[in-house]
């Protein structure tokens, strides 16, 4: 799939300053041993996992006592324990920093744009915790919010965790159910809301969704309404327990924050599954696992130091967020926004990344092959001289959008394409910054993850396309489902396929390169004669098509096999005639296999997404067979699913 020659070399400079070179010294030098590359050192942090973890604990500068023992029972999964003596906090970690420089840089959209020092969050924060404490509020009680990507958002998860208390949040697009499906498993006893939001321009008003979901959550105890648009005092007063958050935190005086030193493992955050094919899992991770993860991947593969300027485009209700906010304990400023990223229009997020001199900028695949399809060309229109790391997550980057990066947003940038999961809230494979960069390939593994492509026997398998596992321990494995008693669910979701090892559910291929290709969900791979084909094959060739904005594939069950279905989102004005039918086949014939070639091509006006923006194959193959799909609350368009359902095309 690459190209003769990588699309981006690292500069000797830049590999000479970059924090894993001094990271790969001290490994060598611990080791007593020469660690000439990174593949010398990733071989060393899954050979010898407690010199590694125990070494990045000391290198990021951890808050806490680390404890005698770094690993117990590492070669169980689950079971094993990092750092079971450690004592730390979360927060703690996160508010290391003081001053009046710029903690957090906020834009919602382009109504709003504010600027907290990291004096003003830790006040805020302190503030907050006077308020929990006031409330009840201790070590293992949950604190919920359905809150925009904002500062106010990152202080209540602080001062939630500063206590031990445990946070969750889903961003204010959830219908009234869904939020209900997440919250209503883990009984909160505060829930923060904002009064509105803005995006695409306009303003969506939370008052009855507000109210709807205050009157099923009886244990909540305050209800704090951040006020986003000026509506906070006025919806307040509608809803008993309710408070404006302001009027609230008005009450207390800023003083030192107090954190509450607990174990390693104990429950920072709960993640939500996407909730497509049932209720959402309860994803409990715990606060030791996530900062060293974290830090790990920001300092060590990102290249994120103090002072960087640090932009994700995410939601409060994907993993990407929790990611994001970590980046506090490295001092980095968080560019925070909300709304829509087309919003004024499509320049808006490389007018952001100039405007704040964004040093790492994340985002999407869709959004980048959403630019690339607009013809922007931000190379030619845009600064950006202070950006080092762009990140692509949340489905896989074609090989044009690899491209496309180089050409048409700069050359000189580390594209870093990464992949993990909200399962543990971190990367299995991500950016290797003193690699190159090959079209289409994730550059490399993460450190201390010890990831490998098995084939259905358990083997492991390169240049051919199987099962992502991981077959050692890492911290960020969840500690366990929320409700899952025994931990029977938490063991089916991840090491029923393969006893003692992870099994993730991608369908990926590792390269000559050492890299990574992932070719889209397993339980979504297409059968087509037995014959495993990954859909994010046959969407990278089909989705260069100027005609075809978007595509969804699924395995449709047929005369006792399963053939492959092609849904396309359409280019305005363009109609399925036989002969684009016939062209999107012989793209899909001569740019992928045979195999990949679909038996049916049928256009729809829209594709069914998560929140978090993917598309849900599962959901449309339950659709078109006919199946009933149990929570269409977890999607942002479910009447999507309608577009699906008794197709004239699929009948014969």
């Amino acid at each position: 799939m690459a190209g003769s020659q990588p699309l981006w070399k690292p500069s000797p400079e830049s590999v000479e300053h970059h924090p894993v070179t001094r990271f790969t010294a001290e490994a060598a030098g611990r080791a007593k041993r020469d660690l000439p590359d990174f593949d010398a050192l990733h071989r060393w942090s899954i050979e010898e996992p407690e010199a590694f973890w125990q070494l990045l604990w000391d290198f990021t500068g951890v808050v806490g006592e680390p404890g005698e023992r770094v690993l117990v029972d590492g070669d169980k999964m689950p079971g094993a324990r990092f750092f079971p003596d450690a004592r730390l906090n979360y927060a703690e970690n996160l508010l290391r920093h003081t001053g009046s420089s710029e903690a957090i840089c906020f834009r919602g959209e382009n109504k709003v744009e504010r600027r907290m020092s990291w004096d003003e969050l830790h006040a805020m924060v302190s503030r907050l915790q006077q308020l929990f404490e006031a409330q009840g509020v201790k070590t293992g009680d949950r604190v919920a919010a359905m809150m925009p990507n904002m500062p106010e958002t990152i202080a209540v998860m602080l001062a939630a965790s500063s206590i031990g208390a445990i946070f969750s949040s889903c961003s204010p697009d959830f219908g009234v159910q869904g939020v209900l499906d997440r919250f209503g498993q883990i009984e909160p006893v505060i829930f923060v809301a904002p009064d509105a939001y803005w995006y695409n321009g306009k303003k969506n008003d939370l008052g009855e969704k507000v109210t709807a979901i205050a009157a099923q959550l009886p244990t909540v105890r305050k209800i704090l309404i951040v006020d986003y648009l000026g509506g906070a005092s006025d919806l307040a007063e509608t809803i008993p327990t309710a408070e404006p958050f302001d009027t609230a935190l008005a009450e207390y005086a800023a003083k030192p924050v107090r954190f509450e030193r607990l174990p390693f493992a104990q429950p920072l955050y709960i993640l939500f599954s996407s909730g497509t094919t049932g209720i959402p899992k309860c994803i409990v991770h715990g606060a030791g696992g996530i900062l060293l993860q974290h830090l790990k991947e920001h300092q060590l593969h990102g290249g994120i130091r103090e002072g960087d300027r640090f932009f994700q485009f995410t939601t409060c209700g994907w993993m990407m967020w929790n990611w994001l906010v970590t980046g506090l304990a490295t001092g980095a400023t968080l560019i925070l926004y909300d709304g829509s990223p087309f919003y004024p229009d499509e320049k808006a997020m490389f007018d952001l990344a100039e405007s704040e001199k964004a040093t790492y900028f994340g985002t999407s695949a869709k959004f980048i092959d959403a630019v690339r399809k607009a013809g922007l060309r931000p190379i030619e229109t845009h600064d950006l001289s202070a950006l080092r790391t762009l990140s692509s997550t949340g489905s896989p980057l074609s090989p044009e959008g690899f491209d496309f990066v180089y050409d048409g947003i700069k050359k000189d940038v580390h594209l870093a394409s990464v992949s993990g999961g909200t399962d543990l809230c971190a990367c299995f494979v991500l950016g290797v910054p003193t690699k190159p960069v090959w079209s289409g390939e994730i550059q490399g593994p993460g450190l201390g993850m010890a990831v490998d492509v098995w084939d259905d026997d358990g083997k492991p398998i390169r240049s051919e396309k199987g099962e992502l596992v991981c077959t050692k321990p890492f911290p960020s494995m969840p500690v366990m489902f929320w409700g899952d008693a025994g931990g029977r669910k938490y063991h089916e979701a991840y090491f029923d396929r393969f006893p003692n090892v992870w099994c993730h559910g991608d369908f990926a291929e590792i390269t000559d390169h050492g890299g990574l290709i992932i070719h889209g969900r397993s339980d979504a791979t297409l059968n087509p004669g037995g014959v495993r084909i990954g859909t994010a094959e046959i969407y990278n060739v089909v989705e260069q098509m100027p005609e075809v904005i978007e595509a969804l594939c699924i395995g449709q069950s047929w005369d006792n096999d399963v053939r492959v279905v092609l849904f396309v989102r359409l280019a305005e004005g363009v109609v399925l005639d036989a002969d684009l039918e016939q062209r999107i086949k012989t793209k899909v014939r001569t740019g992928a296999t045979p195999r990949h070639v679909p038996a049916k091509v049928v256009a729809v006006t829209d594709i069914p997404r998560t929140k978090s923006g993917k598309i849900v194959e599962l959901a449309v193959r339950q659709v078109v067979h006919g199946d009933a799909v149990r929570n269409k609350e977890a999607l942002a368009n479910p009447e999507a699913l309608e577009l699906f359902k008794d197709r004239e095309e699929l009948a014969s």
